[in-house]
């Protein structure tokens, strides 16, 4: 038996499933491996295979050894044992050490013969046909995978295809970290060389916008039951004359601003009267954050049948809790009072506003709106007033439209704010709980002016923090600030109302804890939802690029770096980076012409005309 056997020099051995010669004796075999090398090893690291003389090493391939041959062997065998040297020589007559280790390799090959050490034991019929169909089985699907790895090299995919590549897909989407086909294709596996490569085969259109799913953010609104409005009372303010301006086509109007005298009202959506605090409705827009726009479409945080029910001038008579406050000619607010309330509401669009902007009742609201302005300004609260763009697509087709900067979407802002303040002041005096949005003062309060001046001081704002102690906002120029106008877009706004109305009826509010706890959950969330629009709007941005390649118009430097710098494009509301002439400074226009779009990072080349 070879197990029996010493080692001799020029003996065949086995070392890590390869063969190997003897060249060396002593406490360590010496051998010479198949690629030349000589190693010394223990007794134990390897497997006599045959005694010698080996003179050449055998090759790492197993002989050709007709498959009749094998098989007569087998059927001779009859299920008894044998050892390799008898197998060798009734396959080949002989059993020199060539031979023996293409015996060996049969034998561990396992479809026929099985065993260990010098023993081959013959396999049964059963367990040969069920091994041989997973063979062909697996020898199928490498030949299916590699001639996908073939297309894909050369951009074409099939329709079966589209299975397979759903793994590169939900890498692109941020859905898992690695990808076989990419690792395959001896791509990086992130989500924009999986985007790039889906782009390049036609698994994906360039239109298609993968920012919502790659943050992994909710699509789709709640299904969940609207309960109807509670019957309570309401302060009837239906005489006053409400208006809620907002974008033209607008479909959740959840604000409207009244004046009575020298008091100014600022009419919210009552959304707490039928999401109040730990409900179904409002564990659903907690998972939410905030509603999500999108170019192609809008994911609601809330059913869109409270929209229906609650949104301002969608009814003749709507509900709503009203923030009333007089506002000082020194900006300051008094005789801050809030209700739940009935109110009757126009709706119009900013332009539509804008042309009546003087007249009755509009000019009393956009005097009152101004003190509060003005005051913020005295505070000096930033003012930033770069291009904005509204971005739409119908049907595939991407609309660009400019927002102008007109009075009302000014008068609004600032009706909006002075609610803000009146809802903070109002916790605070009466010791709520509450999420004050604060920010702390950049390092050097400036003035900016131009365009470079403004994009320069934007980067220097220290980020918005929510917290329950009222704290400055410096950004706005307020020394308490909290969201309450837009309960049915985002979240902490829903948590403001739910507070106020809890206050209002006497019942118990959510402690600080839970005040923490949102918090916590609505910056994360908010956050994603943010960048989410953010890039899907540039997405769309790109679209339309694609759809109009013979684009070209101004640009303003508004930064500058050695030869780069960024440039903004106005019409377009589009940044980017560019090589820029040595001549050209901040605030100077250039003119530009489209080149080319890269979708997977969202940068844009453009030529200088």
């Amino acid at each position: 038996m070879l197990s029996e056997m010493s080692f001799r020099l020029d003996a065949l051995v086995i070392y890590k499933r390869r063969p190997a010669r003897i060249i060396g004796l002593g406490e360590k075999l010496e051998i010479q491996t198949l690629d030349g090398k000589n190693k010394r090893v223990r007794d134990k690291d390897v497997t006599l295979l045959h005694p010698g003389p080996a003179r050449q090493l055998p090759t790492a391939e197993r002989a050709e050894i007709g498959e009749e041959s094998v098989r007569e062997a087998w059927e001779l065998l009859d299920g008894e044992a044998t050892t390799l040297t008898d197998l060798a020589e009734l396959l080949f007559g002989q059993a020199d050490p060539s031979d023996l280790w293409h015996v060996w390799l049969l034998r561990d090959d396992g479809l026929w013969f099985e065993g260990d050490g010098d023993a081959v034991r013959p396999r049964g019929r059963e367990a040969i046909e069920a091994d041989r169909a997973e063979r062909a089985r697996k020898a199928d699907e490498a030949a299916a995978w590699e001639a996908l790895l073939e297309r894909l090299r050369k951009g074409e995919i099939l329709d079966g295809d589209r299975k397979p590549l759903a793994e590169v897909e939900r890498l692109a989407l941020n859905a898992q970290t690695s990808s076989r086909i990419l690792k395959a294709l001896d791509q990086s596996e992130t989500p924009e060389s999986a985007h790039q490569t889906l782009l390049r085969v036609g698994y994906w259109p360039e239109s298609f916008n993968p920012w919502p799913q790659r943050f992994d953010l909710i699509l789709g609104e709640p299904d969940i039951a609207v309960p109807m409005l509670p019957e309570e009372e309401r302060l009837d303010l239906t005489h006053l004359e409400s208006w809620a301006i907002d974008d033209a086509g607008n479909q959740d109007p959840d604000d409207a601003i009244a004046v009575d005298g020298d008091m100014l009202w600022v009419h919210v959506a009552d959304v707490a009267a039928l999401v109040p605090a730990d409900s179904a409705l409002d564990l659903a827009a907690r998972e939410r954050g905030a509603n999500l726009y999108l170019p192609e479409t809008t994911w609601q945080m809330l059913p869109s049948a409270i929209t229906e029910r609650l949104g301002l001038g969608l009814a003749e008579i709507s509900p709503a809790l009203s923030f009333g406050m007089r506002v000082r000619e020194s900006g300051d607010i008094e005789d801050i009072r809030i209700a739940p309330s009935w109110v009757k509401v126009k709706r119009v669009s900013y332009e539509e506003a804008d042309a009546i902007l003087d007249a009755p009742p509009l000019a009393a609201i956009n005097a009152l709106t101004q003190r509060g302005y003005d005051k913020r300004m005295a505070r000096s609260a930033a003012t930033i007033r770069l291009p904005e763009v509204r971005v739409r697509v119908t049907d595939g087709i991407v609309e660009l439209r400019p927002l102008p900067a007109l009075r009302s979407r000014t008068m609004v802002t600032n009706a909006m704010l002075l609610a803000g303040e009146a809802a903070a002041r109002y916790a605070d005096a009466n010791t709520i709980p509450f999420p004050y949005s604060t920010q702390a003062a950049p390092d050097n309060v400036e003035t900016p002016e131009t365009p470079s001046q403004m994009w320069a001081y934007r980067k220097k704002f220290k980020r918005t923090q929510m917290q329950t102690s009222p704290e400055p906002h410096s950004g706005l120029g307020l020394e308490m600030y909290a969201q309450a106008t837009s309960p049915l877009r985002r979240y902490l706004d829903l948590v403001v109302h739910q507070q106020l109305r809890a206050h209002l009826r006497g019942e118990p509010v959510l402690d600080h804890d839970a005040i923490v706890e949102r918090i916590g959950r609505a910056d994360v969330l908010i956050g994603a939802v943010r960048k989410a629009e953010r890039q899907s709007n540039r997405h769309w941005t790109l679209v339309w690029l694609q759809q109009h390649p013979e684009w070209e118009g101004e640009a303003v430097v508004v930064d500058r770096r050695e030869r780069r710098g960024t440039v903004l494009i106005p019409e377009l509301g589009l940044d980017t980076m560019m090589s820029l002439a040595p001549q050209l400074t901040p605030d100077e226009t250039l003119t530009l012409r489209y080149k080319g779009a890269n979708f997977p990072d969202l940068s844009v080349t453009f030529a200088t005309q």
